[in-house]
């Protein structure tokens, strides 16, 4: 019952100012006061700051200087696979793509083409294919990195609602990752093809940003916006920082068929770490 309140009050709740409101306190630069609410929300949320670059609370000048905060050097190896886990997180849904349409929660599916914003042609290379929802909770290490090595072909940011994504709200929700705010982000390999990861927004996020544009939605004008980079020659290693949270989300990935088999132990609400063994090519 209270879940399934949580989930009505947020149709109700102006979610847009909310996160508004939110990315303005996360960016103050508040001195002692910021202080206070890193500390806050390192004990409320359990954050591990032995694991960070930089451990010492009080030397954060921003909330966002804090949360998208860099790990110790080595504290997250990559496994010898073909295919790594690209955040620290909890795995919400994984496996197949059903012809077209991929599993949100027990109930709930959407499209490949719905999620990448109507590109019915990029839509149609992932038919069933694979993919990984990522949830990434407010304790978490929130950058991105690659799965495996592939070069930037184009960037498509997608303006919609703010719902949050956690576990409950995707139960409740329909269509919650394909409604949300997001960010599709298109690259190729040669030995895996054409691959996507989707940054999706929420509820208090107050921005997402990549490594070669910054902060893509500062202003949030409603406008969807496209960016190539087929003439760029931006490539990354697998393992590479790619963007980074400003306030939790959640990754979709979508590979094509025949590409990859998941590691067998992932299974929804397992919870992941950067670097471990997703999955490895289909030979």
């Amino acid at each position: 019952m209270f879940d399934r309140f949580t989930v009505l009050l947020q149709y109700a709740l102006p979610k847009q100012r909310l996160t508004l409101v939110a990315g303005r306190i996360a960016r103050a630069r508040g001195g002692a006061m910021t202080t206070r609410l890193i500390r806050w929300f390192v004990a409320r949320y359990g954050v591990d700051m032995s694991e960070a670059e930089n451990p010492d609370i009080a030397s954060y000048a921003s909330f966002n200087d804090f949360f998208s905060r860099p790990l110790r050097k080595g504290i997250r190896p990559l496994a010898h696979a073909d295919f790594v886990c690209p955040v620290d997180g909890a795995i919400s849904q994984v496996g197949a793509i059903d012809d077209h349409h991929i599993v949100q929660a027990k109930g709930h599916r959407f499209t490949t083409t719905e999620l990448i914003g109507g590109d019915g042609t990029l839509a149609a290379k992932f038919r069933h294919g694979s993919f990984a929802n990522l949830y990434l909770s407010p304790r978490d290490y929130h950058r991105l990195h690659m799965p495996c090595a592939g070069r930037l072909i184009s960037m498509r940011y997608i303006p919609g609602s703010l719902f949050s994504v956690n576990p409950v709200t995707a139960q409740g929700v329909p269509n919650l990752f394909a409604r949300n705010e997001r960010l599709v982000c298109v690259f190729e390999s040669s030995e895996h093809g054409t691959f996507v990861m989707v940054l999706v927004g929420a509820t208090i996020v107050g921005s997402m940003a990549t490594v070669w544009h910054g902060v893509v939605n500062s202003r949030r004008t409603g406008t969807p916006t496209e960016w190539r980079y087929i003439d760029k020659k931006i490539a990354f290693e697998q393992g590479e920082e790619m963007g980074r949270f400003l306030l939790g989300s959640t990754i979709v990935m979508l590979f094509q068929e025949a590409t990859l088999t998941f590691n067998e132990s992932w299974i929804p609400a397992r919870q992941v770490q950067l670097g471990e063994n997703m999955g490895d090519r289909l030979i």
